[in-house]
């Protein structure tokens, strides 16, 4: 087993008496991060300072690191403003014809069901929805409904409001061995769930940053197969023409793209204020490593599952949990449990009938402590 990292709450600027559990809504900024922003939002004010290399270069950097993270070919990875779109992208792409059916889990995350529910309209197809399973585990319940006619499976790592998780590896098999294109949105899970392009093999998957990868808000990574790289781009952006280095040819308009997954990348891909603070998150991760992240969240909310359970809350069974979403039960009878953490500084999340409980590295003794004590009470019925 991968060692636990410490708390490194030193690295993220939290307040002593803040505890911040909530990190499947929005993840804390490191201290790094947010030196590497304001120092690229400067920029702007010396324009002159601002070369046409400087377009390309952390763009670059951005693809490198990120398919370090995923362990993909950087020529695989494109830059995007959402997870949505990417999820577009992956829509308009990946064939779907009359008859055929998408698979979403129930529940899902809206940016992961409008999408297809669009593309299957047009076409002629349908919305397969696979139903919550009564025993939390979604990838049995996934690969029960992998039939002949599922063209796409378009799923999450783990469900965004339970933190219940999926065997993609299990699953990319049985897609691959029914004919079935696989598209992932990973915005609840990369960075915090370890996972690798060659397990998995993907057609497309997509991240937003301001969750588990700490990055900044409008800022999403998206993976492409190879097999999809010749496909339609959403935008036609001139970054991704080949030749776009040299500003003085711009005018000599040219058909071809730039290699790989550039293609892809949205208009104004080159943000001077906001790459950097992906680029300073993105070496962070790869510092701790994503096994040794996700041991140590998985750690975190072993303990505190442990003294919920002791206090009368009902939780999933460990082994359908993810590590670092903890889902727990509302209990019957409890309104406004998060506003009532959250007057004592507490945050976590209530999504359905599911409390969220989804920590990061900062997290210390005194923070779960606080929250359970908190807690206690309100599974006891009191």
């Amino acid at each position: 087993m991968s060692s636990l990292i410490p708390p490194q709450r030193h690295l993220f600027d939290i307040p002593a008496d803040r505890a911040w559990f909530n990190c499947a809504y929005m993840g804390p900024q490191l201290r790094a991060a947010t030196a590497a922003g304001i120092a690229a939002s400067a920029r702007k004010s010396a324009p002159w300072s601002i070369a046409p290399s400087d377009f390309f270069t952390e763009t670059e950097e951005v693809r490198r690191l990120f398919g370090a993270l995923i362990g993909a070919d950087p020529e695989c990875i494109a830059i995007m403003p959402s997870a949505s779109y990417g999820l577009e992208l992956a829509a308009r792409t990946l064939p779907l014809g009359p008859g055929q059916k998408v698979l979403v889990l129930a529940e899902e995350f809206p940016s992961n069901y409008y999408p297809w529910a669009d593309r299957a309209s047009q076409v002629g197809a349908a919305i397969e929805t696979v139903p919550v399973p009564a025993d939390g585990d979604w990838t049995a319940a996934v690969l029960a409904r992998l039939q002949p006619d599922v063209a796409i499976a378009a799923l999450p790592h783990c469900h965004w409001a339970s933190g219940l998780a999926l065997d993609l590896v299990r699953i990319g098999e049985a897609c691959r061995a029914n004919g079935t294109r696989l598209a992932l949105d990973l915005t609840q899970s990369c960075g915090a769930m370890q996972f690798a392009v060659s397990q998995v093999q993907p057609d497309f998957l997509v991240a937003a940053t301001y969750k588990w990868l700490l990055g900044p808000y409008s800022v999403a990574l998206a993976y492409v197969s190879p097999e999809w790289h010749r496909a339609r781009p959403i935008e036609h952006v001139w970054a991704s023409r080949a030749g776009a280095e040299d500003f003085s040819g711009l005018v000599n308009y040219r058909d071809e793209t730039q290699p790989g997954a550039r293609r892809f990348d949205m208009g104004e891909r080159s943000n001077f204020a906001l790459l950097p603070v992906v680029i300073a998150a993105l070496e962070q991760l790869l510092d701790w490593r994503v096994e040794r992240i996700a041991a140590s969240l998985g750690a975190t909310n072993a303990r505190i599952a442990e003294r919920l359970a002791a206090s009368g809350f009902a939780l999933p069974p460990p082994k359908v949990r993810s590590p670092h979403i903890l889902g727990v039960a509302v209990p019957p009878g409890t309104s406004d449990i998060v506003m009532r953490l959250a007057a004592q500084q507490i945050h976590i999340s209530q999504r359905g009938a599911m409390l969220r409980i989804s920590p990061h590295l900062h997290i210390s003794d005194h923070d779960i402590d606080r929250l359970c004590d908190a807690l206690q009470p309100i599974g006891q019925g009191q």
